[in-house]
Protein backbone atom coordinates (compact mmCIF):
# COMPACT_ATOMS: atom_id res chain seq x y z
CA UNK A 1 0.00 0.00 0.00
CA UNK A 2 1.39 3.79 -0.80
CA UNK A 3 1.53 6.04 1.56
CA UNK A 4 -1.35 8.50 0.15
CA UNK A 5 -3.73 5.93 0.46
CA UNK A 6 -2.87 4.78 3.76
CA UNK A 7 -3.24 8.38 5.34
CA UNK A 8 -6.56 9.01 3.57
CA UNK A 9 -7.86 5.98 5.05
CA UNK A 10 -6.86 6.85 8.35
CA UNK A 11 -8.35 10.38 8.30
CA UNK A 12 -11.52 9.09 6.61
CA UNK A 13 -11.53 11.40 3.92
CA UNK A 14 -13.74 10.86 1.05
CA UNK A 15 -12.21 8.82 -2.11
CA UNK A 16 -11.06 10.86 -4.92
CA UNK A 17 -11.70 10.29 -8.71
CA UNK A 18 -9.53 10.70 -11.31
CA UNK A 19 -11.26 11.81 -14.99
CA UNK A 20 -9.32 11.28 -17.90
CA UNK A 21 -8.72 7.84 -18.50
CA UNK A 22 -7.19 7.49 -21.60
CA UNK A 23 -4.25 5.40 -22.36
CA UNK A 24 -1.81 7.27 -24.45
CA UNK A 25 -0.27 6.11 -27.82
CA UNK A 26 2.26 3.82 -25.45
CA UNK A 27 -0.41 1.70 -23.79
CA UNK A 28 0.35 -1.16 -25.38
CA UNK A 29 1.06 -4.71 -23.29
CA UNK A 30 4.11 -5.96 -25.13
CA UNK A 31 7.21 -7.79 -25.05
CA UNK A 32 9.78 -6.26 -27.56
CA UNK A 33 13.38 -8.88 -26.82
CA UNK A 34 15.22 -5.94 -29.04
CA UNK A 35 14.16 -3.68 -26.26
CA UNK A 36 16.57 -2.43 -23.76
CA UNK A 37 16.16 -4.40 -20.72
CA UNK A 38 15.95 -2.54 -17.28
CA UNK A 39 14.40 0.57 -19.27
CA UNK A 40 11.21 2.17 -17.68
CA UNK A 41 8.37 3.40 -20.26
CA UNK A 42 5.01 4.82 -19.61
CA UNK A 43 2.33 2.50 -20.12
CA UNK A 44 -0.70 3.88 -19.04
CA UNK A 45 -0.82 8.61 -19.10
CA UNK A 46 -0.31 10.88 -16.38
CA UNK A 47 -3.09 11.46 -14.02
CA UNK A 48 -5.04 8.36 -15.56
CA UNK A 49 -5.24 6.39 -11.90
CA UNK A 50 -6.55 7.73 -8.43
CA UNK A 51 -3.87 8.16 -5.60
CA UNK A 52 -4.70 4.31 -4.85
CA UNK A 53 -2.99 2.77 -7.77
CA UNK A 54 -1.94 -0.47 -7.03
CA UNK A 55 -2.53 -4.29 -7.68
CA UNK A 56 -1.10 -5.50 -10.45
CA UNK A 57 -1.13 -8.53 -11.65
CA UNK A 58 -1.20 -10.69 -15.04
CA UNK A 59 -3.94 -13.49 -16.04
CA UNK A 60 -2.92 -16.38 -18.29
CA UNK A 61 -3.82 -14.16 -21.44
CA UNK A 62 -2.37 -10.76 -20.61
CA UNK A 63 -3.87 -8.79 -19.58
CA UNK A 64 -3.12 -6.24 -16.72
CA UNK A 65 -5.15 -5.49 -13.45
CA UNK A 66 -4.81 -2.65 -11.56
CA UNK A 67 -6.95 -1.44 -8.56
CA UNK A 68 -8.61 2.60 -8.50
CA UNK A 69 -8.71 3.45 -11.95
CA UNK A 70 -11.58 5.92 -12.09
CA UNK A 71 -12.64 5.25 -8.22
CA UNK A 72 -11.35 3.52 -5.32
CA UNK A 73 -13.27 0.59 -5.37
CA UNK A 74 -13.12 0.00 -8.98
CA UNK A 75 -10.36 -2.92 -10.83
CA UNK A 76 -9.27 -1.96 -14.25
CA UNK A 77 -8.56 -4.13 -16.93
CA UNK A 78 -5.32 -3.37 -19.70
CA UNK A 79 -5.95 -5.64 -22.50
CA UNK A 80 -2.97 -6.93 -24.94
CA UNK A 81 -2.82 -3.39 -27.33
CA UNK A 82 -5.76 -1.67 -24.85
CA UNK A 83 -6.39 0.82 -22.69
CA UNK A 84 -7.63 0.64 -19.09
CA UNK A 85 -11.36 0.34 -18.95
CA UNK A 86 -13.03 -0.60 -15.84
CA UNK A 87 -13.37 -4.08 -14.96
CA UNK A 88 -15.23 -4.67 -11.84
CA UNK A 89 -16.49 -2.45 -9.28
CA UNK A 90 -16.21 -4.04 -5.80
CA UNK A 91 -18.98 -4.10 -3.54
CA UNK A 92 -19.62 -1.38 -0.91
CA UNK A 93 -17.08 0.26 0.99
CA UNK A 94 -14.63 -2.68 -0.22
CA UNK A 95 -11.32 -0.86 -1.46
CA UNK A 96 -8.50 -3.74 -3.19
CA UNK A 97 -4.68 -3.10 -2.93
CA UNK A 98 -3.18 -6.45 -3.50
CA UNK A 99 -3.73 -8.82 -6.35
CA UNK A 100 -3.01 -12.22 -7.10
CA UNK A 101 -4.13 -15.16 -9.28
CA UNK A 102 -4.52 -18.88 -8.59
CA UNK A 103 -3.67 -21.81 -11.20
CA UNK A 104 -7.33 -21.83 -12.08
CA UNK A 105 -7.30 -18.49 -13.30
CA UNK A 106 -9.30 -17.14 -9.99
CA UNK A 107 -8.11 -13.60 -8.69
CA UNK A 108 -7.60 -12.62 -5.61
CA UNK A 109 -8.02 -9.30 -4.34
CA UNK A 110 -6.16 -7.77 -0.78
CA UNK A 111 -9.75 -5.35 0.48
CA UNK A 112 -7.91 -3.66 3.25
CA UNK A 113 -10.87 -1.44 3.93
CA UNK A 114 -13.51 -4.41 4.79
CA UNK A 115 -10.69 -6.74 5.95
CA UNK A 116 -11.33 -9.35 3.35
CA UNK A 117 -9.47 -11.38 0.33
CA UNK A 118 -11.96 -11.17 -2.53
CA UNK A 119 -12.50 -14.03 -4.72
CA UNK A 120 -13.46 -13.02 -7.90
CA UNK A 121 -14.41 -15.18 -10.89
CA UNK A 122 -12.62 -14.42 -14.31
CA UNK A 123 -15.37 -15.45 -16.34
CA UNK A 124 -18.83 -13.76 -13.98
CA UNK A 125 -17.01 -11.50 -12.55
CA UNK A 126 -18.99 -12.35 -9.50
CA UNK A 127 -17.37 -11.48 -6.39
CA UNK A 128 -17.21 -13.18 -3.07
CA UNK A 129 -15.60 -13.28 -0.21
CA UNK A 130 -13.01 -15.67 0.20
CA UNK A 131 -11.82 -14.69 4.26
CA UNK A 132 -12.65 -12.47 6.33
CA UNK A 133 -10.87 -11.50 9.26
CA UNK A 134 -12.27 -8.61 11.54
CA UNK A 135 -9.49 -8.67 14.37
CA UNK A 136 -6.54 -7.72 11.59
CA UNK A 137 -5.16 -3.96 10.61
CA UNK A 138 -5.44 -4.56 6.84
CA UNK A 139 -4.96 -6.93 4.53
CA UNK A 140 -2.10 -5.13 2.16
CA UNK A 141 -0.18 -7.27 -0.17
CA UNK A 142 -1.01 -10.75 -0.92
CA UNK A 143 0.87 -13.60 -2.33
CA UNK A 144 0.37 -17.01 -3.24
CA UNK A 145 1.66 -20.95 -3.12
CA UNK A 146 1.14 -23.37 -5.94
CA UNK A 147 -1.06 -25.20 -3.82
CA UNK A 148 -3.53 -21.98 -3.44
CA UNK A 149 -2.34 -20.93 -0.06
CA UNK A 150 -2.71 -17.53 0.37
CA UNK A 151 -0.08 -15.26 2.85
CA UNK A 152 -0.90 -11.30 3.89
CA UNK A 153 1.12 -8.08 4.78
CA UNK A 154 -0.61 -6.72 7.78
CA UNK A 155 0.61 -3.14 8.44
CA UNK A 156 -0.04 -0.67 11.13
CA UNK A 157 0.48 2.30 9.31
CA UNK A 158 -0.20 4.51 12.66
CA UNK A 159 1.83 2.57 14.84
CA UNK A 160 4.69 1.68 12.72
CA UNK A 161 4.39 -2.19 13.37
CA UNK A 162 3.11 -5.11 11.42
CA UNK A 163 2.24 -8.61 10.83
CA UNK A 164 1.65 -11.54 8.91
CA UNK A 165 -1.34 -13.97 8.19
CA UNK A 166 -2.10 -17.20 6.16
CA UNK A 167 -5.14 -18.38 4.44
CA UNK A 168 -5.81 -21.73 3.84
CA UNK A 169 -7.81 -24.31 2.32
CA UNK A 170 -10.45 -23.91 4.99
CA UNK A 171 -10.71 -19.79 3.98
CA UNK A 172 -9.62 -18.73 7.65
CA UNK A 173 -7.07 -16.37 8.83
CA UNK A 174 -3.79 -17.71 10.73
CA UNK A 175 -1.53 -15.52 11.89
CA UNK A 176 1.81 -16.57 11.19
CA UNK A 177 4.17 -13.58 11.85
CA UNK A 178 3.90 -11.05 14.92
CA UNK A 179 6.30 -7.83 16.44
CA UNK A 180 7.46 -7.16 12.92
CA UNK A 181 7.60 -3.40 11.73
CA UNK A 182 5.24 -1.98 8.79
CA UNK A 183 4.52 -5.02 6.70
CA UNK A 184 4.00 -4.76 2.78
CA UNK A 185 5.37 -6.27 -0.07
CA UNK A 186 5.28 -10.08 0.25
CA UNK A 187 6.17 -12.93 -1.74
CA UNK A 188 7.29 -16.71 -1.81
CA UNK A 189 10.25 -17.98 -3.57
CA UNK A 190 9.96 -20.71 -6.80
CA UNK A 191 10.40 -23.76 -4.34
CA UNK A 192 7.70 -22.12 -1.91
CA UNK A 193 9.81 -22.96 1.41
CA UNK A 194 10.82 -19.45 1.92
CA UNK A 195 8.02 -16.73 1.87
CA UNK A 196 9.55 -13.25 1.95
CA UNK A 197 8.03 -10.30 3.83
CA UNK A 198 9.92 -6.21 3.70
CA UNK A 199 8.86 -3.22 5.90
CA UNK A 200 8.27 -0.34 4.60
CA UNK A 201 9.25 1.95 7.06
CA UNK A 202 12.15 -0.15 9.06
CA UNK A 203 13.77 -0.54 5.24
CA UNK A 204 14.14 -4.64 6.20
CA UNK A 205 13.81 -7.43 3.73
CA UNK A 206 13.28 -10.52 6.00
CA UNK A 207 13.20 -14.60 4.57
CA UNK A 208 10.90 -16.73 6.91
CA UNK A 209 10.95 -20.42 6.42
CA UNK A 210 7.54 -22.00 5.65
CA UNK A 211 6.91 -24.65 8.32
CA UNK A 212 3.57 -26.69 7.35
CA UNK A 213 0.99 -23.73 8.09
CA UNK A 214 2.96 -21.76 9.74
CA UNK A 215 6.30 -19.94 9.11
CA UNK A 216 9.95 -20.42 11.49
CA UNK A 217 12.51 -18.08 12.42
CA UNK A 218 12.81 -15.22 10.34
CA UNK A 219 16.18 -13.85 8.82
CA UNK A 220 17.62 -10.91 7.33
CA UNK A 221 18.15 -10.66 4.07
CA UNK A 222 18.94 -6.72 3.79
CA UNK A 223 18.63 -3.47 5.26
CA UNK A 224 18.31 -0.28 3.57
CA UNK A 225 19.74 3.01 4.97
CA UNK A 226 17.73 5.45 3.19
CA UNK A 227 13.65 5.03 1.39
CA UNK A 228 10.90 2.89 2.10
CA UNK A 229 9.70 -0.43 0.04
CA UNK A 230 6.07 -1.28 -1.08
CA UNK A 231 5.73 -4.30 -3.33
CA UNK A 232 7.71 -7.28 -4.37
CA UNK A 233 7.77 -10.13 -6.78
CA UNK A 234 9.86 -12.85 -7.27
CA UNK A 235 11.27 -13.94 -10.45
CA UNK A 236 12.05 -17.83 -11.65
CA UNK A 237 15.64 -17.27 -10.17
CA UNK A 238 14.15 -16.71 -6.75
CA UNK A 239 15.84 -13.10 -7.33
CA UNK A 240 12.85 -10.07 -5.70
CA UNK A 241 12.01 -7.05 -6.94
CA UNK A 242 11.33 -4.45 -4.67
CA UNK A 243 9.38 -0.98 -5.14
CA UNK A 244 11.14 1.88 -3.57
CA UNK A 245 9.03 4.05 -2.74
CA UNK A 246 10.15 8.06 -2.22
CA UNK A 247 13.39 7.01 -4.49
CA UNK A 248 11.81 6.34 -7.28
CA UNK A 249 13.55 2.55 -7.84
CA UNK A 250 12.75 -1.14 -8.46
CA UNK A 251 16.19 -3.19 -6.54
CA UNK A 252 16.67 -6.12 -8.31
CA UNK A 253 17.91 -8.30 -4.83
CA UNK A 254 19.27 -11.87 -4.77
CA UNK A 255 17.77 -14.45 -1.98
CA UNK A 256 21.08 -13.45 -0.34
CA UNK A 257 20.75 -9.96 -0.01
CA UNK A 258 23.18 -8.35 -2.93
CA UNK A 259 21.90 -5.56 -4.96
CA UNK A 260 22.13 -7.01 -8.91
CA UNK A 261 20.70 -3.58 -10.05
CA UNK A 262 18.09 -0.57 -9.36
CA UNK A 263 16.01 0.42 -12.28
CA UNK A 264 14.55 4.13 -12.27
CA UNK A 265 10.81 4.16 -12.88
CA UNK A 266 10.05 7.71 -13.79
CA UNK A 267 8.71 9.03 -10.48
CA UNK A 268 9.47 8.76 -7.15
CA UNK A 269 6.58 6.52 -5.78
CA UNK A 270 6.12 3.36 -7.14
CA UNK A 271 3.62 1.44 -5.44
CA UNK A 272 4.05 -2.34 -6.62
CA UNK A 273 4.93 -4.74 -9.18
CA UNK A 274 3.76 -8.25 -11.39
CA UNK A 275 5.46 -9.79 -14.22
CA UNK A 276 3.53 -10.66 -17.45
CA UNK A 277 3.76 -10.52 -20.75
CA UNK A 278 3.90 -13.41 -23.73
CA UNK A 279 7.07 -13.93 -22.48
CA UNK A 280 6.52 -13.41 -18.32
CA UNK A 281 9.98 -10.50 -19.26
CA UNK A 282 7.98 -7.71 -18.87
CA UNK A 283 7.56 -6.00 -15.26
CA UNK A 284 4.45 -3.45 -14.72
CA UNK A 285 4.94 -1.07 -11.58
CA UNK A 286 2.12 1.31 -10.40
CA UNK A 287 3.14 4.75 -9.70
CA UNK A 288 1.60 7.08 -7.48
CA UNK A 289 3.54 10.57 -8.25
CA UNK A 290 1.99 10.46 -11.63
CA UNK A 291 -0.86 8.55 -10.88
CA UNK A 292 0.29 5.73 -14.30
CA UNK A 293 1.42 2.33 -14.94
CA UNK A 294 5.56 2.01 -16.00
CA UNK A 295 7.18 -1.31 -17.71
CA UNK A 296 10.35 -2.84 -18.40
CA UNK A 297 11.69 -5.64 -19.26
CA UNK A 298 13.95 -7.93 -17.48
CA UNK A 299 16.61 -10.61 -18.39
CA UNK A 300 14.00 -13.14 -16.40
CA UNK A 301 10.31 -14.30 -16.54
CA UNK A 302 8.73 -13.43 -13.28
CA UNK A 303 7.76 -16.51 -11.41
CA UNK A 304 3.96 -15.90 -11.51
CA UNK A 305 3.66 -15.96 -15.13
CA UNK A 306 6.23 -19.59 -15.00
CA UNK A 307 3.20 -21.15 -12.76
CA UNK A 308 0.55 -20.17 -15.73
CA UNK A 309 3.11 -22.55 -17.93
CA UNK A 310 2.46 -24.99 -15.71
CA UNK A 311 -0.93 -24.53 -15.47
CA UNK A 312 -1.99 -24.92 -19.18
Amino acid sequence: MNPVSTRRQFLGAAAVGVAGIAASSQSTIRADDAGALFVATPLTEKGGFTPGIEGPGCDAAGNLYVVNLAKEGDIAKIAPGGKPEVWVSLPGKSVGNGIVFDRAGTMYVADYVEHNVLQIDPKTKAITVYAHEPSMNQPNDLAIAQDGTIYASDPSWKNGTGQLWRVGKDRKFKKVATDMGTTNGIDLSPDGKTLYANESVQKNVWAFPVTGDGLGEKRLVKKFEDHGFDGMRCDVDGNLYITRHGKGTVVKLTPDGKVLKEIDVLGKKPSNICFGGPDGRTAYVTEVEHLRVVQFRVDRPGLAWQRWQKSS
